[in-house]
């Protein structure tokens, strides 16, 4: 069979392909494949390519002479590789039924490509292998078992189309996971993050804020809302220069609306969206709160209560060492509240729940201590405020005599700070909440850190090479819904039996070697292969597979 060049009409574009003729035995007749997208005649020439036909014609004659020739077997510019890991993905994703409801956009928008095989390709490609949109399209997207027909242009179409409707998305797959799997929302975990970007200027919505890492670059915020078993069921993107604390209630608004949510649930997220407003937010829509709060911007009355040596219990470990010291109270606090544009203040009865942890307190006095060495050895020169760092909330800087600054230790912030090392306070609404129930329920957050750590460093989220506000979002809505299907698989699919780091390394690394019509398996042999050897009968760890045993791997259901 023959390569021919393929021209196709769209939107008054011109798009190129190389296609492969062969004979189809089971429907016994000759079918036709694409070989190799080559993106609209107009990009080409852009791309300093005079005569894009004719040069590709030539391309395609040569490809036709060396198959006309072929007596010996040689190397080809084509990696005979084959990405089948992302087969555990593929099943959630045909599980949820995502696909029915992705062809509904079609209704109303017309595209000339499979909109699901683009969301499921890129979703499958951020976990294989993250890299920019030009290399997935480039150097992944054409080595991953399965059958996707879109031009690059098409790729960032239809990732402006996510990141302009990522909201209904987001809606599309917690409401079948909740129809699935079941969601747990009486509680629900809550935190943000945010990305940066190196660029000279802001725009719209990338902007200069407080950023995570302490970098002075534009930013972009993420929101992300976990369900009782860690499932993500929601997500908010925000300009960086926005404040993060009303996004909590962006979020929860949203998804208590679309997924008929009536219950009560208890907010759970740290002292970065800990505010009145959220406070009154949970209160009004007849939810709890359980938030952390700053010890050292407590009122004097309520701190020399936390430095009280009575009524605290220890917890320990099963070798009698302290792991860390608690006491509560319940009593009616005071919150100043904007209520219909007046400010008010309101008494909330609420329970305050107070720790010390003795390693914490440790590692804290260790970073006070290197933060005084550093400001006093400044103090020494004629250094510049912005030079002091974090380190310049122990130093006094007043003007001098002759306009001179004049510097000084802070010997009473020191001392407070040392005072309070390893003191941690956390405030709920839930009264009638054991204290160690608080406690194990609040370090539960670290799994949205997790989360986030999944998406930066196992998905690359950053660096992000999109420039405008919808590809950006779309690009995170990917990172997303990698991460919820990477989190389906380790909670609901395989019941926490193997971490999401195993899960990720075994769909990055299983992949096969393409020899004629069948394949040989080049992955190793790990846990989680041969769990799903001895529990699903899958060929995961044979050495020569067939086109009908990788079939059989995507028509698997988990």
């Amino acid at each position: 069979m023959a390569y021919f060049l393929k021209q196709t009409p769209r939107n008054g574009k011109v798009y190129l392909a190389i296609y492969e003729s062969f004979y189809n035995h089971e429907k016994k007749n000759t079918a036709h494949k694409s070989f190799k997208s080559l993106g609209t005649i107009d990009k080409l020439i852009e791309q300093g390519i005079e005569d894009p036909i004719t040069f590709y014609q030539n391309e395609v004659n040569e490809l036709n002479d060396r198959r006309a020739n072929e007596g010996v077997k040689k190397i080809s510019d084509r990696s005979p590789k084959v990405y089948i890991g992302h087969f555990l993905l593929s099943s959630v994703m045909n599980k949820l039924n995502i696909k029915k409801y992705i062809d509904y956009f079609k209704l109303r928008k017309s595209f000339r490509f499979e909109l699901y095989d683009l969301l499921a390709s890129l979703i499958y490609c951020r976990v294989i292998k993250p890299c920019s949109k030009l290399k997935t399209y480039v150097d992944v997207l054409p080595y991953l078992y399965g059958s996707y027909d879109y031009s690059y242009d098409q790729l960032l179409d239809g990732l402006y189309f996510f990141g302009e409707n990522y909201k209904k998305i987001v809606e599309i797959f917690t409401t079948e996971v909740q129809k699935i799997y079941g969601l747990e929302t009486s509680k629900t975990y809550f935190d943000c993050t945010n990305f940066y970007f190196e660029i000279d200027r802001e725009d719209d919505f990338r902007k200069k804020g407080p950023s995570k890492e302490l970098r002075k670059d534009p930013l972009v915020g993420l929101g992300l809302l976990l369900d009782n078993n860690l499932i993500p069921i929601g997500m908010e993107m925000y300009p960086g220069n926005e404040s993060e604390k009303p996004i909590i209630r962006n979020v929860i608004d949203n998804l208590k609306k679309q997924s008929n949510i009536t219950g009560r649930t208890i907010h759970v997220a740290d002292k970065g969206i800990n505010c009145a407003s959220n406070i009154a937010f949970s209160k009004v829509n007849g939810d709890g709160y359980l938030f952390s709060k700053s010890v050292k911007q407590l009122p004097k009355v309520e701190q020399e209560w936390i430095l009280l040596e009575s009524d605290y219990q220890a917890v320990t470990d099963e070798n009698g060492v302290v792991k860390y010291l608690y006491k509560s109270c319940i009593e009616k606090f005071p919150y100043r509240i904007d209520y219909e544009g007046t400010e008010k203040i309101v008494e909330i009865t609420e329970k305050r729940l107070v720790t010390y942890n003795p390693s914490l307190a440790t590692k804290k006095k260790e970073e006070i201590y290197k933060m005084i060495e550093k400001a006093k050895s400044l103090s020494l020169s004629q250094s510049k405020k912005k030079e002091y760092g974090e380190s310049s909330k122990y130093v006094n800087f007043t003007d001098g005599k002759g306009g001179k600054a004049s510097v000084s230790i802070n010997q009473e912030a020191i001392d407070k700070d040392l005072r309070l090392a390893g003191y941690n306070l956390l405030i709920t609404s839930e009264t009638n909440m054991s204290d160690v129930d608080i406690y194990s329920t609040y370090h539960q957050l670290w799994r949205i850190e997790e989360s986030f750590r999944i998406m930066k460093s196992e998905l690359d989220a950053r660096p992000v090479f999109m420039k405008t506000e919808n590809t950006i979002i779309g690009h995170f809505l990917i990172c997303y819904l990698s991460v919820l299907l990477i989190r389906i698989l380790e909670f609901k699919e395989l019941e926490g039996k193997f971490s999401s780091s195993a899960i990720l390394r075994f769909i990055k690394t299983f992949e096969v070697i393409k020899l004629d019509s069948n394949y040989v398996n080049i992955s190793v042999i790990s846990p989680l292969s041969n769990f799903l050897r001895n529990t699903t009968n899958l060929p995961v760890d044979n050495y020569h597979l067939s086109s009908t045993n990788l079939k059989t791997f995507f028509t698997y259901s988990l």
